[in-house]
């Protein structure tokens, strides 16, 4: 306890600081560390006639250095020079990455807010180690042995063998099932042929040519093969997760779920396809889940960096994104109507052609491409205000689109830059 209360003096560059012996052995292996062991007077620059250690280095980043040591947090001041830091941080044997992310943004001209350093947290837990995670059990069942092992095998692909091996033949199915729901768009796009050249017909020549919904067998057998594993799949899963409420929290876990559905539903309604060939229309489109399955390779690979970044970086900007959206749609409706009536006003009364639009939606349809700068031509202005609305239009459209692009660049780099610092702060940490 004396120990600890013991003072020691340290005369920086002709600036006399005193602290607590305690203070400086809160980071062991550093040099100001050191000075608190018996040897030191012998080591460093020691009077013993004033009882202080004296170093000829920088008094002020010195006195951020022993703050540092008070707090366990290091900030440097602002007009300190990068070079010149990492000198004093070496020589006081203090490593670079125990600099605060605010402090390191600003050495290298990255002006940051603190809410935003924080925002990139690296050491925070994913969802699958928050399930696997079990916490106070004291039952020794059989579940309870194998329940981690049976969700890493079928949740985590690289956290063993096996895993990997379901992870591999889960693909397997994913794309064998993508090609099925390709294949059997086919018969579906004929139906909707055939019904379509059947309108100009007579109606007994319509009841005599009746086409129905025609899906070849073996697609609806081998899809209901990938189903069946998507099922058991699903089902290991799901009996196997810790917590079911975070279990659908995920996406992709719904769409596992949504996707067990198209097959068993045509199974049980085979008979109304006939009668109602439209429902294997509608059949088809819920299909479209199975491409959203595909989603599932993310788990196969890291996702790059620079994905994670945008992603923090969109979620950051979705106030401003939200205001973009309804100035776009004030700009379709209005000039949209004006579109409308400057085209039916500014018309010759000895024009005799036909306007592009029937009515003042497809105006607004028009108005939404034009300021997207898409611009397909199905709708084109014929008069003079209407050109001059387009022209307005197009100007307008570009400066909303490209107004906002600065401002999500500038906030892209600085996530961008906290998160390289992360990383290498997380690297170092390891060594």
């Amino acid at each position: 306890m004396e120990g600890s209360k013991e003072k020691v003096i340290l005369n920086i560059g002709g600036v006399r600081y005193t602290t607590y012996s305690s203070t400086l052995r809160t980071f062991p292996g550093t040099k100001l560390c050191s000075l608190t062991e018996p040897h030191a007077p012998s080591t460093y620059d020691y009077d013993p006639t004033t009882k202080e250690f004296f170093f000829d280095r920088s008094a002020e980043i010195f006195s951020y250095v022993l703050n540092y040591y008070r707090t366990k947090h290091f900030h440097c001041p602002v007009d300190t020079c990068r070079s010149v830091l990492e000198e004093e941080l070496a020589f006081w044997e203090i490593n670079e990455a125990q600099l605060a992310p605010c402090c390191w943004l600003k050495l290298h001209n990255r002006e940051v807010q603190p809410e935003e350093a924080d925002i990139w947290d690296e050491n925070e837990q994913t969802d699958d180690q928050c399930l696997i995670v079990q916490t106070e059990r004291r039952d020794f069942s059989w579940r309870t042995r194998w329940q981690p092992k049976i969700w890493s095998t079928f949740d985590k692909p690289f956290s063993s063998f096996s895993a990997k091996c379901v992870a591999f033949v889960s693909l397997l199915f994913i794309v064998g099932i993508v090609i099925i729901f390709c294949e059997e768009t086919k018969a579906q796009f004929e139906l909707f042929a055939a019904n379509s050249t059947s309108v100009g017909y007579s109606e007994a020549s319509h009841n005599s040519h009746e086409h129905f919904y025609h899906q070849a067998a073996y697609l609806l057998h081998l899809e209901l093969f990938c189903v069946l594993w998507f099922t058991f799949e699903f089902s290991v899963r799901f009996c196997f997760c810790p917590d079911k409420k975070l279990f659908f929290q995920n996406p992709l876990n719904v769409v596992d779920f949504l996707s067990l559905f198209p097959v068993y539903i045509e199974l049980f309604v085979a008979g109304q396809i006939q009668r109602m060939p439209s429902l294997g229309l509608w059949l088809g489109l819920v299909r479209i889940v199975y491409l959203l399955k595909l989603l599932k390779i993310s788990k196969l690979i890291e996702t790059p960096l620079i994905l994670r970044v945008l992603c923090y970086t969109l979620k950051s900007i979705l106030r401003e994104i939200c205001i973009l959206l309804m100035i776009l749609a004030f700009e379709t409706l209005f000039f949209g109507s004006l579109f409308f009536y400057g085209e039916l006003l500014g018309s010759h009364p000895s024009y005799t052609g036909e306007l592009h639009f029937a009515d003042i939606l497809l105006c607004f349809w028009w108005a939404l491409i034009t300021l997207t700068t898409v611009g397909y031509g199905d709708i084109i202005p014929l008069t003079t205000a209407g050109q001059v609305t387009a022209a307005l239009a197009a100007v307008f459209g570009m400066l909303t689109v490209i107004i906002p692009i600065p401002i999500f660049m500038v906030k892209f780099r600085s996530y961008y830059d906290i998160a390289i610092f992360k990383q290498k702060l997380k690297r170092r940490k390891k060594h």
